[in-house]
C-alpha cells in the first residue's frame, strides 16, 4: 500500500511540474526561442521580438502552423512546442518592451 501511495505521489508531482512548466512562457522562450531571438527578445540571428507588432494570436499561429513566407524554422509548425506552450510563449513575447 505504501508503494502505491508513493507512486501516486510521484506521478502527481511530475504532472504538476509539467503543467507549471507548460504555462511558463518565459522559460519556454528561453529554452526554445532565445537562441535565435535573444534572451530578452532583442534579436540575434532571428528578428527582434521585443515590441513586435504581431498579435498574440499571430504568434500562436506562426508557432503552431508555420508560414511559407518565413525562414526556417518558422516555415513549418514548431512540433516541439505544444498548443498550450505556444500560447504561453506568445503571452510572454507580448510582455517584452
Amino acid at each position: 500500500m505504501k508503494k502505491l501511495l508513493m507512486l501516486v505521489a510521484i506521478t502527481l508531482v511530475i504532472s504538476f511540474s509539467s503543467l507549471a512548466f507548460g504555462q511558463d512562457g518565459g522559460a519556454i522562450f528561453k529554452a526554445k526561442c532565445a537562441g535565435c531571438h535573444g534572451p530578452e527578445g532583442q534579436g540575434k540571428v532571428g528578428p527582434a521580438l521585443k515590441g513586435t507588432t504581431l498579435s498574440a494570436d499571430q504568434i500562436v499561429d506562426l508557432l503552431s502552423k508555420g508560414n511559407d513566407a518565413k525562414k526556417p524554422p518558422h516555415k513549418k509548425p514548431m512540433v516541439a512546442v505544444s498548443a498550450d506552450d505556444a500560447k504561453a510563449v506568445a503571452a510572454y513575447v507580448k510582455t517584452l518592451k
